[in-house]
């Protein structure tokens, strides 16, 4: 399989989709899909023909068990005679430059970000869900912090994430034991925002992307940066930023026709800027 097939790209109506392909490796991410997404979400960041993303892969067994181990990374630098395989250091620059930066990516993109979860999420596809702003789920989906089961503890931002969305103790519980999460537990914990059999997945999220894409697309991408800033902002901070994204979105031609359209009594009509 191709690079370009590994990952399956297409704007529809607005919404971009980005496709997780490799559903023989349980839909694990090589560092090439990795940093193509990234790519793919500072580009729709900037564009006007993007206004929403839906993140989803193929298949109905796995939605992404993370990266992919067996998959070899750019060649290292030379080394001189002597340096270790591994120096201090190595692993925690991989994973800065790796999954940290998706994670980042997905949190920091301008546009709305859907996890279409088709099935088992796991690793570092358990903190891609977290990460977006929406997630609906096949009813089949699992949530798996699977680190524990490795003798590793949670990367990609999942220490940040999950206590934020379950709250410690139940993060911890998460973390600790590994045990998969069923999807209607998920979303009673609040990790997904709607369970769906899986044969209508496709058309919910295709649902909720196009309904984000005809809203008013500066200001759900202001809205979702100060939501996500309000976890780590002391009041003071937060509530100064408030004043000044109310400005900035005042300032859009969609909010000059929001407020035109509820003095004319008509359904809006946003353009996005």
């Amino acid at each position: 399989m191709s690079d370009d097939q590994e990952l399956l790209n297409k704007v529809e109506n607005q919404v971009l989709w980005l496709t997780i392909n490799r559903p023989d490796s349980g839909n694990a991410i090589t560092p090439d899909v990795r940093n193509r997404i990234i790519d793919h979400l500072a580009e729709a960041s900037g564009s006007f023909d993007v206004r929403a993303v839906v993140i989803t892969a193929s298949g109905e067994k796995h939605f992404c068990t993370g990266a992919d181990l067996r998959a070899g990374g750019a060649a290292p630098p030379p080394r001189p005679e002597g340096v270790p395989e591994r120096a201090a250091g190595d692993a925690a620059r991989m994973i800065r430059t790796g999954i940290q930066r998706l994670i980042g990516g997905i949190l920091d993109c301008e546009k709305p970000v859907i996890a279409a979860v088709n099935g088992t999420a796991a690793g570092g596809g358990a903190q891609i869900v977290m990460a977006c702003d929406l997630a609906v789920a096949a009813d089949n989906a699992r949530l798996i912090q699977v680190f524990v089961r490795r003798g590793l503890i949670p990367d990609g931002g999942g220490a940040y994430l999950l206590p934020r969305v379950v709250g410690m103790k139940k993060a911890k519980e998460l973390v600790f034991f590994g045990d998969d999460l069923g999807a209607e537990e998920a979303e009673r914990l609040g990790l997904y925002n709607k369970v769906v059999p899986n044969a209508e997945l496709e058309a919910t999220a295709r649902e909720w992307a196009e309904r984000l894409a005809t809203g008013p697309t500066r200001t759900i991408g202001f809205a979702k940066r100060i939501l996500n800033r309000s976890l780590d902002a002391d009041r003071a901070t937060l509530f100064e930023e408030e004043a000044l994204l109310v400005e900035l979105v005042t300032g859009t031609e969609d909010c000059a026709e929001g407020r035109a359209s509820f003095i004319e009594r008509r359904p809006s009509e946003f353009k996005g800027w």
